[in-house]
């Protein structure tokens, strides 16, 4: 299992997540590129921690 990607799977997964529930309650624009910005993350996030280990990716 390659640790590094791993670590930086779930850091982007944290951040995200974070940044979307942070965002959340406000009634302008920003949340709402900040809110696409943090889904395409979180995807990236779990793509990396997916395929971290060997063998077929979750």
């Amino acid at each position: 299992m390659d640790t590094t990607k791993v670590a930086l799977g779930a850091l982007l997964l944290v951040a995200s997540t974070a940044a979307l529930f942070a965002l959340s309650p406000t009634d302008s624009v920003l949340p709402l590129l900040v809110g696409g910005v943090a889904s395409l993350t979180m995807a990236a996030g779990a793509l990396l921690v997916g395929t971290s280990g060997e063998g077929r990716p979750v």
